[in-house]
């Protein structure tokens, strides 16, 4: 097993987790475990925590007594759902509307966690962002660009499922690059098919970079950790990098769709 988690600081902790693609591949999935202002915990995205891991989280929330919610923050990501309630089944669960239809049988908050109503009850410790100008929601099942994006204030700590990624990507002839912050690979095929469509993501981008300028830590699924403390190009410098190798399909789609 290749799981572990990671302290990021007093507060806040990153599981790393495995996720196999056709039961071979492993791209890794993750969930946070955050301590909230109150001295209570909550659970970023859902996983089935085993063995010293499992220890590791218990140990520090008083058996899960002290887990106060779940939050399901990437529409998509709902295999480790279940068990995760079974694990610690008095924490409060949060997910997006297809999170519900899916597995409607659990005792879900109705606070959708892509809502202003949501963020709200979290305000103290967290802001939450949801990608503007894309589906959020696709109808395609193999288009997971979006999610809620989490910036824990305390620990100036994103976390963030495959919307934004950190990894080494292929360079000339193949050999790979340095890690680099990049947008998953589907924006192309997730823009919303409007005018201004591409106009609305920049300026989300924007705003969250600035929004979340003094953020130090980057925790992505399926890639790795970026940390960036008192070194330079800050997390948002990354962003707005990420931004610009986006044009060219930004351009595209603005020509096609104004």
């Amino acid at each position: 097993m290749t799981d572990k988690i990671i302290k990021i600081s007093d507060d806040f902790w990153n599981i790393r987790g495995e996720f196999k693609v056709f039961g071979l591949l492993n791209i890794g999935t993750q969930a946070s475990l955050v301590k909230l202002a109150n001295g209570k915990f909550v659970l970023l995205d859902a996983y089935t925590l085993q063995d010293d891991i499992k220890q590791q989280v218990d140990s520090l929330t008083n058996n899960g007594a002290d887990i106060e919610a779940i939050i399901n923050l990437h529409p998509f990501h709902t295999i480790h759902v279940a068990k995760a309630h079974a694990d610690y089944p008095n924490a409060k669960l949060y997910g997006t509307q297809r999170h519900l239809d899916k597995l409607p049988d659990l005792p879900w908050q109705t606070e959708l966690t892509n809502s202003n109503e949501f963020e709200s009850l979290f305000s103290a410790d967290f802001e939450f962002s949801v990608p503007r100008g894309v589906d959020f929601i696709s109808n395609n099942e193999h288009l997971h660009f979006s999610s809620v994006l989490a910036y824990h204030i305390a620990s100036k700590t994103i976390h963030v499922d495959d919307t934004l990624m950190f990894l080494k990507l292929p360079g000339l002839l193949g050999v790979l690059k340095s890690p680099e912050l990049s947008f998953h690979m589907t924006l192309s095929n997730t823009l919303e098919r409007r005018e201004s469509a591409a106009d609305d993501f920049r300026l989300w981008v924007a705003q969250i970079a600035e929004q979340w300028s003094e953020a130090e830590v980057l925790c992505a699924a399926h890639s790795q950790i970026l940390v960036v403390k008192n070194t330079s190009p800050s997390i948002a410098a990354m962003i707005m990098t990420a931004l610009q190798r986006e044009e060219k399909i930004l351009k595209r789609h603005q020509k096609k769709y104004g």
